[in-house]
């Protein structure tokens, strides 16, 4: 809990009682590797602080292919927010890459929240803010070669590589298995 509380303060100022408000109300919940925080065609209803793993985002392309987006280690939030705040459904999946320890806000006491404590709502929007950016603006560019985009990787997500499938991986950087298989070669 106190990860969480850090990362709030982060964003603005609480006094205790404040605190104490999110600290009664929020819930923990565990996913195991493969099981989904959020699924595309169904309704976002939570935000998710993780304690522990790592969810990556990822949706189908027209081929049914499965695309990996993003990754998003401990200590960050994860809810796909436009689902969430419109209660609309889903074009993505937020599945567990590892074993997952969350602490979990529910849609009503994300709403409380901004009614009981004066500058939620921009504390709010920050995390908010950092969050979808986490989602939509760490996809490697394709315009580069595959190694340049390994390495960047690596550079972004050093803790990574070996906690999360290379299948994921390679999906991320856009290459196949074998591709990501040779250029770790390559590099090693």
């Amino acid at each position: 809990m106190k990860e969480l509380i850090e990362y709030i303060l982060q964003f603005g100022n609480l006094n205790q009682q404040q605190i104490s408000l999110i600290t009664a109300n929020v819930t923990e919940i565990e996913l195991r590797k493969d099981e989904y925080f959020s699924e595309a065609g169904k309704i976002s209803r939570q935000v998710g602080f993780i304690m522990e793993g790592i969810i990556r985002g990822c949706y189908y392309n027209n081929k049914g292919e499965e695309i990996t987006r993003c990754f998003i280690p401990e200590n960050n939030l994860v809810v796909d927010y436009v689902s969430f705040d419109s209660s609309s459904p889903s074009a993505a999946y937020l599945q567990a890459s590892t074993d997952c320890r969350l602490i979990v806000f529910s849609k009503q006491l994300w709403d409380e929240l901004s009614l009981t404590i004066v500058g939620w709502d921009n504390i709010k929007n920050k995390m908010i803010q950092k969050c979808m950016y986490q989602l939509f603006n760490k996809n490697p560019m394709i315009s580069e070669d595959a190694t340049t985009r390994y390495l960047e990787f690596l550079d972004n997500y050093p803790s990574l590589v070996n906690r999360v499938a290379l299948s994921h991986i390679a999906s991320y950087l856009g290459v196949t298995q074998q591709s990501l298989s040779r250029i770790r070669k390559n590099i090693r």
